[in-house]
């Protein structure tokens, strides 16, 4: 196994690890009931994308 000849300092360890993070996710409004879901996902609501049925909701009883 590789070891290491001299100790990663505080900064180089840092560096390497900037872009590891939490993202925080885009939410889209719906254009046709005004819910809120992720962009690029059909509405969970109505089932709409991009203005057009893309997904058959059951009416609730």
């Amino acid at each position: 196994m590789a070891h290491p000849k001299r100790k990663t300092s505080k900064t180089r360890r840092d560096k390497r690890r900037t872009h590891i993070k939490a993202v925080v996710p885009t939410i889209a409004t719906c254009s046709n009931c005004g819910a809120t879901h992720l962009y690029h996902r059909v509405c969970p609501e109505c089932g709409h994308y991009k203005g057009q049925l893309a997904v058959e909701k059951e009416a609730k009883a």
